[in-house]
């Protein structure tokens, strides 16, 4: 087949739906964080609600604070379960390029503009504009959870939307997961981010949960 003729929308939708959520009843977890960088480490306890909004305790500094409830947050918030249709009924995909890191494509209609490529089932390229940023993302590494797939390691910047160009330091992850519990739920155990400071030195902040379990 033409490769012009790919049906991009049903591509993107099977790998869309292999992506591994949470159940539509899952009601938060808890456990330990111990948030480190530059050999400093500091240990407290985390609440994340069913909201996702997290609670932080026995730590001080607030912008620790702040980062820990981010990382949980982000990584809670993409794990809501919804429907192709709800996200991408108004949205058309279509066909850029094919290369050997995946079918390119880019959207038209409600989201347009943004762009996602495509391997093996996997969404290794996102290019999405929120809040008036463009994001761009590439994932190098997946982790098979066996009812869906996570990014295991991957890169994250943030892209100017009038000059196209990078306006944010690059950040490397690299996350690992534990499964908790009886109902398969595959929780964040950690998170490296990897990048470049302001005086162009390698930092890696470490984000370490332990004991986690399920609330409800």
């Amino acid at each position: 087949m033409n490769l012009k003729e790919i049906n991009c929308k049903e591509l993107f939708k099977k790998a869309y739906e292999k992506r591994y959520t949470w159940n539509n009843d899952f009601s938060g977890y808890q456990g330990k964080c111990f948030f480190s960088l530059k050999g400093n480490t500091c240990e407290g306890k985390f609440v994340l609600g069913k909201d996702f909004k997290a609670e932080i305790k026995n730590i001080d500094d607030q912008n620790i604070v702040k980062s820990i409830s981010s990382q949980l947050f982000e990584v809670s918030i993409h794990r809501v379960k919804r429907e192709f249709e709800e996200n991408h009924i108004k949205n058309n995909f279509n066909f850029v390029k094919d290369s050997e890191s995946g079918v390119e494509m880019i959207v038209s209609g409600k989201s347009k503009g943004d762009k996602y490529r495509v391997k093996n089932n996997c969404i290794n390229m996102v290019y999405r504009k929120i809040h008036g940023i463009i994001i761009e993302i590439f994932v190098q590494e997946f982790f098979d959870t066996g009812s869906g797939f996570l990014s295991k390691k991957y890169t994250s910047q943030q892209i100017d939307p009038i000059t196209l160009e990078a306006n944010s330091t690059k950040l490397e992850y690299e996350d690992q997961f534990i499964n908790v519990g009886s109902k398969d739920i595959w929780l964040l155990n950690s998170r490296f981010i990897r990048y470049l400071n302001k005086n162009q030195e390698v930092e890696i902040q470490k984000f370490i949960f332990e004991d986690l379990s399920l609330l409800g």
